[in-house]
């Protein structure tokens, strides 16, 4: 079995595309359709299951994902090890990224690190699934470390470090009957209709568990992927949201109203693996990470 084969390997599964892979890879897809196929034999069954249009894991290729996962990362490791012995730090670093990232300068932080380590590839990926896909991909590896936003709770397998956090902000329409309440009570909104993102993003955990806890529900008829679309939904009447207090400034015909409870709170934190130690230029990367968040 070649480190070369895993590769091909991991990228076709995380890509579930043949065309994709090798376009990443840069390597032709008749090239990585014969590794695969190699490493099929080699392991005596599946690893994909395929047709004119889908490509999925087989049982055995999901089994196998995440140790090949973790033998690249040690590949990797010992090489960038040997290569850091010689004064510059290299390798590549794999970081999840939100949609906001308040009191993290996230391009100063990636300018500071290439002009520090101009040999190290750092890779950038949001989640369509927000910070609970970010969780996901760093427990199996396939992100080093990510940007998450989500309650205080522990996460087996999971190192989280809190960087920033902000009080969420009511938005609604300028002129909106809530806007003679303030400061605004969870029972006020109880009949309102909200814009709000996916489940597993930061905001919608924190809010969802808010109203569960005071026993109260909520309608969201409205899911969206992004605060510009949010922003404009409220503006238009067909609902309010709930968002970090910095994300509530200077947004024209709405209204950004404080909230009752102050245990309504945005929470930003950078995750990495409990159980898998970073590589030389992952740590570093952090570093940068705490020296931006320190002024």
């Amino acid at each position: 079995m070649e480190l070369r084969q895993l590769e091909y390997f991991v990228t076709v599964a995380e890509e579930l595309s043949f065309t994709k892979a090798s376009r990443r890879l840069r390597v032709v897809q008749s090239g990585v359709s014969t590794a695969i196929r190699a490493l099929e034999r080699e392991v005596g069954t599946p690893l994909f299951e395929r047709d004119s249009r889908h490509v999925r894991l087989t049982d055995a290729g999901t089994a196998m994902l995440p140790n090949a996962r973790a033998a690249l990362a040690a590949a990797r490791a010992a090489h960038d090890a040997a290569r850091t012995v010689q004064g510059e730090l290299h390798g590549s670093v794999t970081l999840g990224i939100l949609l906001t990232s308040a009191g993290i300068d996230i391009p100063r932080v990636l300018g500071r690190f290439h002009r520090a380590h101009p040999h190290v590839r750092v890779r950038v990926q949001y989640s369509p699934s927000g910070s609970g896909g970010h969780v996901d991909s760093v427990l199996d590896g396939s992100l080093d470390l990510a940007f998450v936003a989500f309650p205080g709770r522990a996460v087996p397998g999971l190192s989280a470090e809190l960087l920033a956090e902000e009080e969420l902000r009511l938005l609604c329409p300028q002129g909106h009957h809530l806007a003679r309440a303030t400061p605004i009570d969870l029972t006020a909104l109880a009949e309102e209709s909200f814009v709000d993102f996916p489940p597993g993003w930061g905001s919608r955990g924190v809010v969802d568990r808010a109203f569960e806890r005071a026993g109260l529900s909520r309608s969201v008829p409205l899911e969206v992927s992004d605060y510009t679309t949010m922003t404009g939904l409220v503006c238009q009447g067909l609902g309010v949201a709930l968002v970090p207090e910095s994300m509530s400034r200077s947004r024209p015909g709405l209204t950004a109203l404080p909230l009752a409870s102050t245990d309504l709170r945005w929470r930003l934190s950078v995750a990495t693996s409990a159980t898998r130690p970073l590589s030389p230029a992952a740590s570093a990367l952090l570093e940068e990470i705490r020296r931006c968040r320190a002024r």
